[in-house]
């Protein structure tokens, strides 16, 4: 019941999806070691963190540095939940050796950051796409693109989104969503633009077309569509992250990107934050834009060259310049001596 009343207290859905997994990956450790959770000590979890593995294609890996993070977070939330009830005396992550924010931001650069042309091509094979099939299934990946490559938000934001999340602020067409860091409930919305606006029209204009509607039936934002030859998979479930990251590589592989393979869906947000660096827009724009509440996290995301380009080492030269001699004379050796 309490763990229950715990997830229940989480700010999100996806976080209390990603929670459960957690707390039942440190579960399964202390049911294969014979070890009682509510006696576990720092060294317990230590070496539960330290003989961590994660399932990808059949095949046992360590984790990344966040995904090490995030089941130590989850842990130590539940364990501060069972102390202020009670039912245990101290939380046994509290000490233990997390990622450093610096480990986790390396891990997230492994994501492949697309170019200006290479994501330009890419929404355009989306798009193009859909407009020669005309399904909803080709207009929902281009709408997927589109979210990914314009918006820079976490692909929790809006798998998680319900249709009831887009409205109008100051004019301006939005898109509300959860909002990490913003605490329990926490939400922030995120301006739609023209581009991203008449391919996801598109979509919900198809989308309803098939509930024989002028608008889609309250519910996610972003769906599975009926499967055509099992009539039990009718459609209409929220898309996952692992729905999103398929329909990229699709997108990307038949856009011939040579990344394809390798990309996921935060390559989306970091492509949009480098582009807009490496374009000059103003760092805190693109902070604001990201939800990062430190510039310098904002700054890791810069996989161009835009911090040699806007160093100010040539204004220095320049500055220098202006004060000394245009043909400097050689230093004499008889001089030196």
């Amino acid at each position: 019941m309490l763990t229950a009343a715990w997830l229940r207290s989480q700010s999100s859905d996806a976080t209390r999806r990603a929670y459960y997994r957690d707390l039942a990956v440190w579960l399964d450790y202390c049911a294969r070691t014979g070890l009682d959770p509510r006696a576990a000590r720092r060294a317990d979890i230590d070496d539960w963190s330290a003989s961590m593995t994660v399932s990808v294609r059949g095949r046992t890996r360590p984790p990344s540095a966040s995904t090490r993070a995030r089941r130590l977070a989850a842990v130590s939330s539940w364990y501060t939940y069972l102390q202020s009830n009670d039912v245990t005396e101290r939380n046994p992550t509290l000490l233990a050796k997390r990622p450093t924010s610096a480990q986790i931001a390396a891990a997230a650069r492994k994501a492949p950051t697309l170019s200006v042309t290479e994501t330009a091509l890419l929404l355009d094979t989306a798009e193009s796409r859909a407009v020669d099939l005309g399904t909803e299934a080709a207009w929902r990946d281009a709408a997927v693109t589109a979210l990914l490559f314009y918006t820079a938000l976490r692909v929790s934001a809006f798998t998680g989104a319900d249709l009831a999340d887009l409205g109008t602020e100051a004019g301006y067409r939005v898109l509300w969503h959860s909002a990490k860091g913003k605490g329990p409930g926490g939400r922030d919305y995120v301006r739609l633009d023209g581009e991203l606006c008449r391919v996801l029209d598109a979509y919900l204009s198809v989308r309803a077309a098939r509930h024989a509607g002028r608008s889609c039936p309250p519910g996610p934002l972003l769906v599975t569509t009926p499967h055509p030859f099992d009539r039990s998979k009718p459609g209409d479930k929220r898309l996952t992250q692992r729905d999103v990251t398929n329909i990229l590589r699709r997108q990307a592989r038949l856009a011939g990107l040579p990344a394809a393979s390798r990309l996921s869906p935060h390559s989306g947000r970091r492509t949009v934050i480098t582009t807009l660096l490496g374009n000059d827009v103003p760092l805190a724009k693109v902070q604001d834009l990201a939800g990062h509440a430190d510039p310098r996290t904002t700054r890791g995301y810069d996989d161009t060259n835009h911090k040699l380009a806007s160093s100010p080492v040539t204004d220095l030269t320049r500055i220098l310049a202006r004060h000394r001699s245009a043909s400097p004379e050689p230093v004499r050796r008889d001089a030196e001596q």
